[in-house]
Order: C-alpha cells, then sequence, then structure tokens
C-alpha cells in the first residue's frame, strides 16, 4: 500500500517480535515516515535502522505511554518535525495472568494505565492536529480478551482495559468522523512470539490452545499488522468505529 508523505506515530513499536515493530515495517514499505516508541529504548535505534533499509523515513522517541505528559510532548514533536501526524497506532500493552482474588490496586493501576490510559492521552493528543488537516487514522489494539472476559494470559483487568479501549475508540469514532477521522481497532487472539505472553506459552499449552482454533496455528504479527496497515490506509477511508477480530476463528462472534 502507498503511504507515501504520510506520517505514522506507533507505540510499543521497541520490540524486535512485536505487532508494532511490524506495522512499522509494512508502512515504511510503503513509503511513510514512522515515529517509534516505545517506554525501553534499547532497541529503538536498531529499529530506525531497519526502517530506513525498508525505504520509509523513521526517527524514534522514549515515551511512556501512561505520563499524558510524555504523550502530549511525543505528538508535539513530531508535528514539529514533520508538520502533521496522519497515522496513530496505539499498539503498547501490557498483561498480567493474575487471579482477580489476586489483583492488588498497584497491578490494577498499572494494567489500566498502560492499556487504557495510553491509548486515551495519545488519542487526545493527535485530534486537535487530525481535525485541523481534516483528516487521520486512529488504530487501536484490543484483545479478544476484552471480548470474552478473559483470555489465555490476561487478567481480568486486563479484559476489562481492552474492553474499554473498544468503547472509547468507538466515541472516537462517532465524535470526530466529521472531521474526516476514522477510529478502528482490531482485536487479537493469542500471537506466537511476542513478549506479552512471557514464558507462560509452553508447548503443552501451545497444543491446547491451538485445539481450540479452527485454522489449527497461533496467530502470527503479520497477521495483526497487514490488518492494521489495512485500516490505517486511505482506502478504508469509509470504515470507523469497527472492531476486526484477528484470532483463526477462536472466538467468532
Amino acid at each position: 500500500m502507498n503511504f507515501k508523505d504520510q506520517v505514522a506515530i506507533i507505540t510499543g513499536a521497541g520490540s524486535e517480535n512485536g505487532i508494532g515493530r511490524e506495522t512499522a515495517r509494512q508502512l515504511s514499505k510503503g513509503g511513510a515516515t514512522v515515529v517509534l516508541t516505545d517506554i525501553d529504548d534499547t532497541h529503538l535505534d536498531d529499529a530506525v535502522k531497519e526502517m530506513k533499509n525498508l525505504g520509509g523515513h523513521a526517527i524514534s522517541m522514549k515515551v511512556d505511554v501512561s505520563n499524558q505528559e510524555q504523550a502530549a510532548n511525543c505528538v508535539k514533536e513530531t508535528v514539529n518535525q514533520f508538520g502533521k501526524v496522519d497515522i496513530l497506532v496505539n499498539n503498547a500493552g501490557i498483561s498480567r495472568p493474575s487471579s482477580i482474588l489476586d489483583i492488588t490496586e498497584k497491578e490494577w493501576d498499572l494494567v489500566f494505565n498502560v492499556n487504557m490510559k495510553g491509548v486515551f492521552f495519545l488519542t487526545q493528543a493527535v485530534l486537535p492536529y487530525m481535525k485541523e488537516k481534516n483528516y487521520g487514522r486512529i488504530l487501536n489494539l484490543s484483545s479478544v480478551s476484552g471480548k470474552r472476559g478473559g483470555g489465555i494470559f490476561g487478567g481480568s483487568h486486563y479484559s476489562a482495559a481492552k474492553a474499554g479501549v473498544t468503547g472509547f475508540s468507538k466515541a472516537v469514532a462517532r465524535e470526530f468522523g466529521p472531521y474526516g477521522i476514522t477510529c478502528n481497532t482490531v482485536a487479537p487472539g493469542l500471537i506466537g512470539g511476542t513478549e506479552i505472553t512471557g514464558d507462560q506459552l509452553t508447548d503443552e499449552k501451545k497444543k491446547q490452545i491451538i485445539a481450540g482454533i479452527p485454522l489449527g496455528r497461533v496467530g502470527e504479527v503479520k497477521d495483526v499488522a497487514h490488518s492494521i496497515t489495512f485500516l490505517v490506509s486511505e482506502p478504508a477511508g469509509y470504515i470507523t468505529g469497527e472492531e476486526l477480530d484477528i484470532n483463526g476463528g477462536s472466538h467468532i462472534d
């Protein structure tokens, strides 16, 4: 797809094997300028080099999405350098496989601050600039856990936060649709190879999970990234307020 002259911010893009990095690859191949952010900047320099090798222009910023000032500064700096933000992909997320009875207030707040507040802070920061240009594509990462009340590795706080992301995204779509801004979510099932599962995905657990997936395999980051790439493209301009399930059929509405 053609993303020439488009500027995209992608959060949580530091992990080499993550959805954010793969999304950045796809946008870079289309000629986009990508702003890669992560709370851990250890691998961001390598990510920038990779995107440039793929034909895109890239910069990186260390950003804690749960910090409103840092989120706002990220958007402001992007606009200062490139004049606009066309695309926002709120990918940064965190999960904890805790039972309801074991969740502390501190852990609840941590999961909500990253997964829900982070989406709100970045979205709120980009909307005035997108509104001014009468154009924008916002894509938020939800999860199958937010739809079925629990996932394989995410606790109830994760499910609640991801359900909140979906509701918030629909509200953004309604309020800002008149300004040429779309807002959609993707709801992945289990995606292998990402850091969000930690060491919980044992071979035995993987076999159990695959048994419940009609397509017979665990998802890959490219399965999610290709869908994101389409939803933030110009051809997807008449799709908004939607949630796209990407789970191999493990959960079918």
